[in-house]
């Protein structure tokens, strides 16, 4: 799509559109199409590092669903192979923690990968209410059809991108990991001394 700005019309993917709300529309006239195509940049180059961020995550992680789909995965279940896949077993909520997102969702994506063959959950013994999940054989032969995906997908991300300047990307953002770590710890004991406080 395009966005259009006073003489100018800035190229822009449906995925960048979706994360900053604008709207699509169908080419406009002759003249507007034979306008000066502006970088992307121009819309983000303002933007904060938590937005730019978000943005390549969900550019990337569009472009890893569109070539999933074909294996007939969904994108949820990738998150959870790939941590199988180092090593199974795992309980449903150590999946889930190791995932990043909630139990029940979890446990609504086993149920799916589950129906699909790629998953087994056993109960845990002398605890009904745990299951341990473990890949079958099917689930274990998706690893090689399926990374490839992954791996096409940071290849074209970091298309005309140096080593050097990767290498760099990669060391800022560990620190940005490390840094909003710290301040959620520092968060969770603040909220802990405050409810000792009030006993």
């Amino acid at each position: 799509m395009h966005l259009h700005q006073p003489g100018l019309t800035v190229a822009i993917s449906p995925v960048l559109a979706s994360s900053h709300s604008i709207a699509m529309s169908p080419p406009e006239n002759h003249k507007d199409k034979e306008a000066i195509a502006a970088d992307w940049r121009v819309v983000l180059n303002d933007e904060r590092l938590a937005h730019l961020v978000k943005t390549a995550f969900r550019c990337t992680s569009s472009s890893l669903s569109r070539r999933l789909k074909q294996h007939d995965v969904l994108y949820s279940h990738w998150t959870l192979l790939r941590i199988l896949w180092r090593g199974d077993g795992l309980t449903q909520r150590q999946l889930s923690e190791q995932a990043g997102v909630t139990e029940p969702s979890t446990i609504t994506a086993l149920k799916g990968m589950e129906a699909q063959g790629y998953v087994l959950r056993q109960k845990v013994p002398g605890n009904k209410k745990n299951n341990r999940v473990f890949l079958t054989p099917k689930g274990v032969a998706l690893r090689s059809a399926i990374v490839v995906c992954a791996e096409e997908v940071n290849s074209i991300a970091c298309q005309g991108v140096s080593v050097e300047d990767l290498a760099t990307t990669r060391r800022t953002l560990l620190a940005v990991i490390d840094n909003l770590t710290r301040d959620a710890s520092r968060l969770v004991e603040g909220e802990e001394d405050l409810d000792l406080d009030g006993e």
